[in-house]
């Protein structure tokens, strides 16, 4: 578990060397005193880890950029993968004062090691495309939603493909959250295309997504919280949290209509990695308590399975989401020197 004792830790991804797992997370100081203000002072820190339970601390991968830029505000979450050049690339998130933070877009940047970044100097920054997705003062809905790029290659169109939290200019405005989707064969220069999933299907927003094959099977792994479900969904509903939908491929098919809770909102922002063994696992960050106060701390790996109905399961939560209701929480605070092992990457 990584908990800090003068930051919250929320929102996370990951990369694996091979060797080491990397955690990239939001954090913001506590002594902000009140947690819904650590959105607008949200960096991006870093760990490191031989096995996802014991992490090391190293300083802090991305600040926000000096004003004016696209992410002056707060850099927010985003995923890393290992390029064809030898590079790594994060793509984030990032909000900005011309709109008051309400505008989110999506920038770059590039390492050698995985701990010095610089953003991309000929990446256009990517925002909503009004063609298909909603932009800001189109509904009700208080911000533009274009956050949380997760990137992946398919090896069957030899494309980089981008997903993003969005919301479709069409459907009901509380239940418009679709599956942004944008194209690639460079990593640099991208092409926003159509939603690979429809609206209506009672999400307001699918946050921090995560797509998967699981033992043969794809996954779409995202989270909402209750208040964000659409009024319908939120009758038959008592929690939300981590959903998972099952798709055709992993590029879309999803049934989010059928979207299932993989975990209720004592955790949030699920990622599925495998570990060493090669098992499937989940890591989140510790959401609510038993009161429903904040907590900011990435839990425990827990292992996934599938059940008897074909859902996506968690095998034993209850040692993790235990740890939410303890007060007497472990800091895991350790600071290192840190040298990048000579390995090839995964």
């Amino acid at each position: 578990m990584l908990r800090l004792p003068d930051a919250w830790t929320w929102d996370f991804w990951l990369a694996d060397t091979g060797q080491e797992f990397h955690l990239f997370f939001l954090r913001a100081s506590r002594a902000l005193g009140a947690p819904d203000r650590r959105h607008y002072r949200a960096s991006v820190g870093h760990a490191v880890s031989a096995d996802l339970y014991n992490w090391s601390l190293l300083p802090d991968a991305l600040v926000p950029g000096d004003r004016p830029a696209f992410d002056d505000i707060a850099t927010w979450t985003g995923s890393v993968i290992s390029g064809p050049d030898g590079l790594w690339y994060m793509y984030y998130t990032g909000i900005s004062a011309d709109e008051g933070g309400l505008v989110q877009r999506i920038g770059l940047s590039t390492s050698e090691d995985l701990i010095r970044w610089n953003r991309h100097p000929d990446f256009n920054v990517l925002g909503a495309d009004s063609r298909w997705y909603e932009k800001l003062g189109e509904s009700s809905w208080t911000s533009e939603a274009w956050r949380d790029p997760w990137v992946f290659w398919n090896p069957t169109d030899k494309m980089w493909h981008m997903f993003v939290t969005s919301r479709s200019n069409k459907g009901d405005e509380d239940s418009r959250g679709v599956v942004g989707h944008l194209l690639s064969n460079d990593l640099i220069h991208w092409e926003v295309t159509a939603p690979v999933s429809q609206p209506n299907c009672g999400f307001g927003v699918m946050e921090v997504m995560q797509v998967e094959e699981v033992e043969g099977r794809s996954v779409l792994l995202f989270s909402c919280p209750h208040p964000e479900l659409s009024a319908s969904k939120r009758e038959k509903e008592t929690r939300g949290g981590i959903w998972v939908a099952v798709g055709d491929d992993l590029l879309g098919g999803f049934d989010v209509a059928n979207a299932h809770l993989l975990s209720d909102d004592r955790l949030y922002s699920g990622r599925l990695v495998r570990n060493r063994s090669g098992k499937w696992m989940l890591l989140a960050f510790h959401n609510q308590d038993a009161n429903g106060e904040f907590v900011g701390e990435v839990s425990d790996p827990i292992p996934v399975t599938w059940d008897d109905d074909g859902h996506l399961v968690l095998v034993d939560s209850g040692p993790s989401l235990q740890l939410v209701e303890d007060i007497a929480r472990t800091e895991i605070t350790e600071v290192r020197s840190y040298v990048p092992p000579k390995v090839a990457r995964a």
